[in-house]
C-alpha cells in the first residue's frame, strides 16, 4: 500500500465512487431514521433498497459492489496500454505490479473478514479467503491482462463469451449427480465449485459463497464493460462532452434492457452473479456514470459533490476502516451528549449523521493535504 499525491483526477469518477462507498459507510442507515423522525410510509419503499436480495430480484444495494468493479474498468480504459509488443523483460515490471495488487488486494479482504479472529496459531481451515476486495482483485488483474493484450474488438468478444458460457454451464448442463439448470444455493455450479476449490469457510457457513469461485468469472464483465465507458470518456475531446453524456447513457439502457430481457430465462441474481445481473448492474454503473460526468465535470459541479468526492478519493482505505474501526463508538464517543438530549424522535437521525461526520471529517484532512491511499 503507497501513500502519494496524485496528479489531475476524474472528478466525477471519484464523486460516483464515493456516492458508491457512502451507503457502506453507514448512509443505508438514513431511510429507517427518517421513517422514525417523519413517519412517512415512503422511506420504508427506499429502505427496502438497503439491503441485498434474498436470491433473485434486485436491489440498489446489490449495485454497491459490481459498480465498484465496474468503475477500476472505467479507470483502465481512460489510458489503455498495450504491451504485448515490448519483450518479456520489459512487461515484466508490469506482471509484477499487477500480481502485487491482486495478493495485496486480496490479503486485505482477509483482515477485512477477520479472517485469523479465531486466535494464534492461526486456524486456516476456519479463515474466510472469499471477500469483496478480493473479488475486485481478480476482476482488475484479468481484465487489466486482457486490456493488456488484446484489441477493444477482442475484449468485448471475450465479455460476451463469458456471460454466454456461463449462462450454459449453470443452465444447461447438469452438476456431478444434480441436475441442468438448478440455480438453487445447494444445486448449482457454484456451490459444486465452492465445495471443491474454495479453502476456508463460506460466508456465514453458507453452501455457496457470494464472493465464491466460479462467480468471480462473470464479475471480471463488470470491469472490461467500465473499460468501454472509460474509452468514451477518453473520447470526449473529439466527439464532444454531452454527446459522450448521451453516448454513455445509451449504453446504459441498452445493457439494462438486454439484461432484464435475459432475466425472463436466466435470473437476476447476485449471490451467483448470474449474466443478467452483470448487464443489469452494468446498466445502471453507466447511467449513473452519464449523470456524474455530466453533473460534477461537464457542468463543473464538483463542489456539490464534494462529500462524495473525498470519500472515494480514499475509498479502499476507508472500506478497510468500515471494518477496523469502531466508528459508532468514535461518532458516540463525540457527539453522544448532543445525541442523547435531543428528541427521541430525532436521536436515530442524529446518529446516522453523527457516524458519517466522524468518517468525512477524516477523509476531508486526507484530501486537503492531497493524501491518496492506493493499493
Amino acid at each position: 500500500m503507497t501513500t502519494k499525491t496524485e496528479k489531475k483526477r476524474l472528478a466525477s469518477l471519484d464523486a460516483l465512487r464515493g456516492m458508491d462507498m457512502f451507503w457502506i459507510l453507514g448512509g443505508q442507515s438514513i431511510f429507517a431514521a427518517l421513517f422514525v423522525l417523519t413517519g412517512w410510509q415512503g422511506w420504508k419503499v427506499f429502505e427496502a433498497h438497503t439491503v441485498h436480495s434474498a436470491w433473485h430480484g434486485f436491489t440498489f444495494y446489490d449495485l454497491i459492489f459490481p459498480l465498484f468493479i465496474f468503475l477500476s474498468g472505467v479507470a483502465m480504459g481512460l489510458s489503455p496500454k498495450r504491451i504485448d509488443h515490448l519483450p518479456f523483460s520489459e512487461r515484466r515490471d508490469y506482471y509484477n505490479k499487477a500480481l502485487k495488487r491482486l495478493f495485496l488486494l486480496s490479503a486485505l479482504g482477509v483482515l477485512y473478514n477477520h479472517g485469523w479472529g479465531v486466535g494464534i496459531p492461526a486456524a486456516l481451515d476456519e479463515v474466510r479467503y472469499a471477500s469483496v476486495l478480493g473479488r475486485i482483485a481478480i476482476a482488475w488483474f484479468f481484465c487489466m491482462l486482457l486490456v493488456w493484450h488484446t484489441s477493444l474488438r477482442m475484449l468485448a468478444l471475450i465479455g460476451g463469451g463469458v456471460l454466454v458460457g456461463y449462462w450454459v454451464l449453470l443452465c444447461f448442463i447438469p452438476v456431478p449427480g444434480g441436475i441442468a439448470g438448478d440455480l438453487s444455493a445447494k444445486g448449482s455450479w457454484n456451490a459444486w465449485v465452492d465445495s471443491i476449490f474454495l479453502p476456508g469457510i463460506s460466508y456465514q457457513n453458507r453452501p455457496v459463497d457470494p464472493e465464491g469461485v466460479l462467480s468471480s468469472l462473470p464479475a471480471i464483465v463488470n470491469a472490461i464493460a467500465g473499460v468501454f465507458a472509460g474509452r468514451l470518456i477518453a473520447q470526449a475531446q473529439n466527439v464532444g462532452q454531452w454527446h459522450t453524456v448521451g453516448r454513455l447513457f445509451l449504453f446504459g439502457l441498452v445493457a439494462l434492457g438486454l439484461g432484464w430481457l435475459w432475466d425472463l430465462h436466466f435470473p437476476v441474481n447476485k449471490e451467483l452473479w448470474t449474466s443478467s445481473f452483470v448487464l443489469v448492474t452494468v446498466g445502471w454503473s453507466a447511467i449513473l456514470l452519464a449523470a456524474f460526468y455530466a453533473l460534477v465535470d461537464v457542468l463543473n459541479g464538483q463542489r456539490f459533490a464534494y462529500l462524495f468526492v473525498i470519500i472515494g478519493a480514499n475509498s479502499i482505505i476507508i472500506y478497510l476502516a468500515s471494518s477496523l474501526v469502531n466508528w459508532a463508538f468514535v461518532s458516540r464517543s463525540v457527539f453522544g451528549g448532543v445525541i442523547s438530549s435531543s428528541p427521541a424522535q430525532w436521536q436515530p437521525f442524529f446518529s446516522v449523521v453523527a457516524l458519517l461526520a466522524v468518517q468525512l471529517i477524516v477523509l476531508h484532512w486526507m484530501y486537503k493535504r492531497k493524501i491518496f491511499v492506493s493499493v
